[in-house]
């Protein structure tokens, strides 16, 4: 009796009608510091991401700073090379934002001076990263300062887009701040929830407001804590100290702010300033000293503190 043989191929499905994996590529917009960290933490979950950046040059620069981070986490936190390897295979870089073409969420992370320039910036980059998405693709800001409904005026799918801030400043934090928009649909809402679960990061939902919570949080207690200094009431190292030891913090406050960036901490507090007209915002003499001597913090390798080549603190400067 003869065999009956079938094709397999009778039994699979096809390319075209094959189920799509939700949020099996994200796309991110400016691949500086906060999008460097935002790029690792999706690939590291197993997702493919795509980068823009304005030139090769930027490229090759964020993908750099993202493999010496991934080293730092090899020698720390029990990743492998292995594991390395897995995550710059996710990561893509390109200058065009045709790339983003097939992304199921696409994050807004770049950097920008005046607040006419960061809103007016935005939207156009809104409105051209819409050209080339699907009408479900979530758009998403990870600006703290410009409210998700002012960005989104001006799009064709306005329900689409959402505020979410992924909180980068301190080791190992797992937040992400989520605030929906005027206009933001339940799905939407309903499938950033989802996608921050497949990241392994906590949601932390928000009322949309300029600074949303740990903005507001950090830029106050930076704010503060160079007032107190300034009254002589302790050292900048025992400031730090009894964030560290007695509020349970990760980094103290000068070390917070170092890492964050001198020159963001003093936008945040402006824009807070502008928004609110609180004095708690005004950003402290001390602070603005600082960032117009272009000592930022540790990328720029002196701020509140001295730093190396690899970011870590040497020795003592100034105050």
């Amino acid at each position: 009796m003869g065999e009956k043989v079938e094709q397999i191929e009778k039994f699979g499905l096809s390319v075209k009608n094959r189920p799509k994996t939700q949020f099996a590529k994200v796309g991110v917009l400016g691949c500086g510091t906060v999008g460097q960290n935002i790029t690792r933490i999706i690939a590291t979950a197993g997702i493919d991401v795509v980068f823009i950046e304005l030139s090769n040059e930027k490229i090759d620069q964020a993908l750099e700073a993202i493999a010496k981070e991934l080293d730092y986490r090899i020698d720390h936190w029990g990743m492998t090379n292995s594991d390395k390897k897995g995550v710059l295979n996710r990561i893509h870089g390109h200058t065009k934002c045709k790339a983003l073409t097939g992304c199921d969420l696409v994050i807004e992370a770049i950097k920008s001076r005046s607040r006419e320039e960061r809103v007016s910036l935005r939207k156009e980059i809104f409105k051209r990263v819409e050209e080339f998405v699907d009408p479900e693709t979530i758009i998403a800001t990870n600006s703290t300062t410009i409210v998700i409904t002012e960005l989104s005026t001006e799009l064709v799918h306005k329900d689409r887009c959402v505020s979410l801030h992924f909180s980068t400043s301190s080791p190992g934090q797992k937040m992400v701040e989520v605030a929906r928009g005027l206009f933001t649909s339940d799905k939407t809402y309903s499938n950033v929830k989802k996608f921050i679960t497949l990241i392994g990061m906590t949601m932390v939902p928000v009322e949309e407001s300029p600074g949303l919570l740990s903005v507001r949080l950090f830029a106050s207690m930076i704010n503060e804590s160079c007032n107190v200094l300034m009254e002589g009431v302790g050292k900048k190292e025992d400031i730090d100290l009894a964030a560290r030891t007695g509020l349970g913090m990760s980094l103290g406050p000068f070390e917070l702010a170092d890492k964050i960036g001198l020159d963001k901490v003093v936008r945040w507090l402006d824009n807070l300033y502008n928004e609110f007209g609180d004095m708690k915002y005004k950003a402290s003499p001390m602070l603005k000293k600082l960032v117009r001597a272009q000592q930022v913090g540790r990328i720029s390798g002196k701020g509140f503190y001295a730093y190396n080549s690899e970011g870590k603190k040497i020795v003592k400067t100034q105050y």
